[in-house]
Parts: structure tokens; C-alpha cells; sequence
């Protein structure tokens, strides 16, 4: 079956015949337009893509307000948002695909600038009387184009540049068989992509489409293309601003929550911390946190959360042990899948818990339980609106969580990336701390633990990772990274200590560099740091004889190895 977006598999060669997309299930009654947080605002069609709400962050950083919607909104419902532009995401499928999603028509002539991405842009030209095949050479990685109009979209840009290709299918015709249907004009190509960036301008439309990826580093001047789209096409002001988000979304929890009471999950981490700040300015004293000794923390993290929260936020926080029934219900399990949606089923259990106690102290219900779930959380446990991203693995906050939650969810941040997360909480007046602390894994160590959980080598993982991060603070390399821990492998390796042999862990070192999270690159640590790492572990953990180093980026691995 062709697909398009990044990490898709190869398309079908014979896929070519020239049919309309298969039409969207009918569409719901027009909602009414969402209160945004600014007077500039760009929607996104999610067309299911892995990058798609990376699509609204770069559209963010450009100074105008985006958010992800449907990919069959209704045109009058999206004309009712006022939009200064609409983008197309990519996504898996392929134009010919049954169920592949589509547009309204209608969209196209709302008179709005319109950016139609990979997918999109094949979607969009299908529309128009153009004709999307299998291409002979398909493109998956770095390609090189040469710009042939820049003006507008490609302004200021090199005729020559490197862009990140992802797709089989590209569109080999722009106008109708019959040259009725208004033409597209080439502004791009590569060797095997003629028409690897499109425009049309009409009196009634200016469309622009790139069979590429701008939103992902990989395209050096991708953030480059997306400004031009938002400033010189869409004409914005470019004057949004994180604390217009933090206003809008504490305004929208008030209005939601009512007079209710909420339960947050304080796991110590940023986005826990900064989920429940934000609520705190929303309702203030209705919110209760919670924070579980799962069993599976680092060291010392109860304490430092005690100390720190409770110093800080001035909340109700309570600390439940529950590590007993967390490492009860890991015992004897490998597969990481079944550990997150383990934890998640005991984190709500806890929780319920925790729920039916305030509700005796304080006589109210507990309808809501809140989370720090980021969209890196939803988009790789298969979430999207167009329900076609590919589950890379489930996260306990989404795809571990039981169909019978019994909670309605409050999820702040899930729009948002870790370094937006991180320029919210500044926002909100977070110390430096807790906003640049690394991100922990809500399952814990579990997920770093390979294979089965057991004490004794959480235990032994606990004390490798105290080392490195240690050591990486003090090579002042802690605000350079952007997370760095150690894994227990489920292996062991020969070595001899003391004259003689010994039969031990193997302790793998993984840092990694990004903005987003939802790629990375691996860092270079000087060989100094890394070599006190594994002397250090060695040395001072029993237990362990060997210590390697990850240097795999993402994709094609995940930060985390389970």
C-alpha cells in the first residue's frame, strides 16, 4: 500500500490509476469556533504524519498561534476560526488509498493562503485535475533541490539546498488532462522529483505545496520556509507569545474543571511539574497532587520531590507507597509494552485511591485526574486526528491507561514540546531547577531495567545512574544535553577484577541531543567524562563489568530502549 510520511514503508508500484480520494464518512455539524489564544492563528490538517504537530511548533515559533485539527473539518467551521493560513500535513497513506483521508472541497476556496506538505500537497493537486503516481526512484532521506523561483516562500533562501524527503508516490502531472483545471507552477526539483515544490496564485487562491518535510531539522532551512509562509504569504505580525498560551489554557481548564476538583500526578519531572502550575493558576486550592513512590525512581527522588514541591507550589501533596504492588505486578514480565500499560493501570488504581480519600476528607467529588502528557507522549502511542500515525510504543499516560478510567482527563500540554513545556514554565515562574531538569520516564526505571524487574537490579541501575549524572555535571555538560542515563542490559559479560574472573552486568550510557524530542542525535561526550563514567561504575557498583555507550540517533531508535 503506497505511503508517504517519514518511517512509512515503500509504496505499491502498481498503484496508479487516477481516482478520487475515497471520501470521508459524513461530516459532523459544525462546532462552534474554539476560543484561540490569539488573533492569528494557522490551522494544521493532521493527516496522521509523525511530524504534524511539529508542523504548529515551527508555526509558533514563527510568531503566529497554531493548533492541529481534523482532517474533514468542515470548511465553514474552519472559516469561523479566522484563519491567516491553513497548512496540509503529510501522513501514511496514498491519494488512491480506501479510507485515505481527505478535504472539503470548500477549503480551497475560502481565499486563504494554503502550505500543503508531502501528503498534502498530493492531496491537493489530485483535487485540482493534477496526477499523483508511484515515483520510479522513491525518496526517503536527505535529497538536494534546486530552487527555481525564489520569491515568497523560498526567500532569501540558497537556489541549492539539502531538504528531507519522505514518500513513493509524487505528483508527475500539474494541471487537467484537458489543460482546463488552473495550473500549478514549479518552483522546485530534484533529479527524481520534478515538481518537488508547487504554487498557485489565483485571484481567489495562492496555494503553495513541497513534496518535502520543512518541519524537521533535517532541513537546514525548513524553519526558514514555514517564517515565509507565515510572514510573506500569510502576512502575521508574528506577535504570539507562550504567555498568551499560558493565559488561554488556564481560562479553558477553569471553564472546563467548573467548581470541581482536580488530581494531578507529581512525578518530579518538568512536565508534571509545569501541568500542575498551570492548573494552580487555573483553580488554585482544587487541586490535589499526587505523587507515588513507585518503586522505580532514582535515588533519592522522594525526598528531593517532597522537599521541592511542597516548598514551592504551597499545595496539597500527598505521597502514596505503592512500590510493593508495582514491582508485585512487573514481576516476571519482559515485554515493555505490557510494563507500560501495567504501570498505567496501578497509577490510575493509586489514584482512584487517593481520589475516594480526599473526597472523605473534603466531602467533594474528584472528576478530574491531570497529567503532563506532551504530544511526542500521543503521537508515538498512535494518536492523531487522523487516527492513521503508526504506535511506536505506548506511553503509561496514553496508551496504558484502562478504557474504564473513571476520571475525565485534563491535559494541558498536550499540544506542546519539551522545549516549549520548558518556556512555560519559565512563564509561569518556575525555578530554573525544575524547568531544565531532564525528563524521567513515567513508567521509571522499569523501562531501564531490559527484560525482568527485579530489586537488586534496580538497585545496581540506581547507583549507575546517580554516577553518571553526576559526572555529567560536572563536566558542565547537563544544560548541553538533553537527557542523559543509564540502562541495565539483560546480558552479561566476562571480565577480570582482581586477578580474577568475574561474570557480571553489562551497563549501557545513553545522552542525546534535541529540541523536540521527537528526533535526536546522539552526543558527543569528550572520551574524559566517558572514561570516568565506566571507571567510576566499575569501580563502585558491584555488580557491573562493563560499560558501552549508545550512539544511536532517533529515528531510527527511540530515546528511551524500551
Amino acid at each position: 500500500m503506497p505511503s508517504h510520511d517519514i518511517g512509512a514503508p515503500a509504496p505499491d508500484a502498481t498503484s496508479t490509476g487516477a481516482t478520487t480520494p475515497a471520501a470521508s464518512a459524513a461530516a459532523p455539524a459544525p462546532a462552534p469556533a474554539p476560543t484561540l489564544p490569539h488573533d492569528e492563528v494557522i490551522p494544521v490538517l493532521d493527516f496522521g504524519g509523525q511530524t504534524a504537530q511539529l508542523i504548529c511548533r515551527r508555526i509558533r515559533d514563527a510568531g503566529a498561534f497554531s493548533i492541529l485539527v481534523r482532517p474533514d473539518i468542515p470548511a465553514a467551521e474552519l472559516k469561523a476560526m479566522n484563519p491567516k493560513g491553513i497548512v496540509l500535513s503529510g501522513g501514511p497513506c496514498s491519494v488512491y488509498e480506501a479510507g485515505a483521508p481527505t478535504i472539503d472541497p470548500a477549503i480551497l476556496d475560502l481565499g486563504v493562503p494554503m502550505l500543503a506538505i508531502c501528503y498534502g500537497m498530493q492531496l491537493v493537486c489530485h483535487l485540482m485535475g493534477g496526477l499523483v503516481q508511484p515515483g520510479e526512484s522513491r525518496e526517503f532521506g536527505r535529497a538536494s533541490i534546486e530552487v527555481s523561483d525564489r520569491s515568497d516562500l523560498f526567500a532569501a533562501l540558497p537556489q541549492r539546498t539539502s531538504v528531507w524527503m519522505s514518500h513513493g508516490d509524487q505528483v508527475t502531472r500539474l494541471a487537467g488532462s484537458e489543460g482546463v483545471v488552473e495550473a500549478f507552477e514549479t518552483l522546485a526539483s530534484t533529479p527524481t522529483c520534478p515538481h518537488a515544490a508547487v504554487r498557485l496564485v489565483t485571484p481567489t487562491r495562492r496555494i503553495f505545496g513541497v513534496q518535502f518535510h520543512p518541519e524537521v531539522t533535517h532541513t537546514p532551512h525548513g524553519t526558514d520556509i514555514l517564517r515565509n509562509f507565515v510572514h510573506e504569504v500569510c502576512k502575521c505580525r508574528g506577535d504570539w507569545r507562550m504567555a498568551d498560551f499560558a493565559e488561554a489554557e488556564a481560562a479553558r481548564v477553569r471553564e472546563r474543571v467548573g467548581d470541581g476538583r482536580v488530581l494531578c500526578g507529581l512525578s518530579g519531572g518538568v512536565d508534571s511539574a509545569v501541568a500542575a502550575a498551570l492548573i494552580h493558576r487555573a483553580i488554585e486550592d482544587r487541586l490535589t497532587c499526587v505523587f507515588v513512590d513507585t518503586g522505580l525512581l532514582r535515588k533519592n527522588e522522594r525526598e528531593l520531590v517532597e522537599t521541592t514541591f511542597r516548598d514551592h507550589f504551597k499545595i496539597d501533596l500527598r505521597v502514596v507507597d505503592a512500590s510493593a504492588e508495582f514491582l508485585g505486578d512487573l514481576a516476571g514480565v519482559t515485554d515493555p509494552q505490557e510494563k507500560r500499560r501495567l504501570i498505567g493501570h496501578r497509577f490510575i488504581e493509586v489514584f482512584q485511591r487517593a481520589a475516594a480519600e480526599i473526597v472523605s476528607r473534603t466531602g467533594g467529588q474528584v472528576r478530574f485526574l491531570a497529567q503532563g502528557t506532551l504530544y511526542p507522549d500521543v503521537i508515538e502511542s498512535g494518536g492523531g486526528h487522523a487516527g492513521k500515525a503508526a504506535s511506536i510504543k505506548l506511553h503509561h499516560n496514553v496508551g496504558g491507561l484502562p478504557e474504564q478510567l473513571g476520571f475525565d482527563l485534563v491535559e494541558p500540554l498536550r499540544d506542546l514540546f519539551k522545549d516549549e513545556v520548558r518556556r512555560l514554565g519559565e512563564v509561569l515562574g518556575l525555578p530554573e531547577a525544575i524547568v531544565w531538569r531532564h525528563p524521567f520516564p513515567g513508567p521509571g526505571l522499569a523501562v531501564r531495567v531490559l527484560g525482568e524487574v527485579t530489586k537488586p537490579q534496580l538497585e545496581i541501575l540506581r547507583e549507575c545512574d546517580e554516577i553518571v549524572l553526576e559526572e555529567i555535571v560536572a563536566a558542565d555538560l547537563y544544560r548541553k544535553t538533553s537527557q542523559v542515563f543509564a540502562v541495565l542490559l539483560p546480558i552479561r559479560s566476562v571480565g577480570v577484577m582482581g586477578d580474577g574472573r568475574t561474570y557480571d552486568s553489562v551497563v549501557a550510557v545513553r545522552a542525546v541531543e534535541t529540541q523536540d524530542f521527537m528526533s535526536a542525535d546522539w552526543s558527543r561526550i569528550p572520551y574524559a567524562v566517558l572514561a570516568e563514567i565506566s571507571s567510576r561504575i566499575i569501580n563502585e557498583v558491584r555488580g557491573v563489568n562493563r560499560v558501552v555507550y549508545d550512539i544511536s540517533s532517533k529515528p531510527p531508535a527511540t530515546i528511551e530502549w524500551e
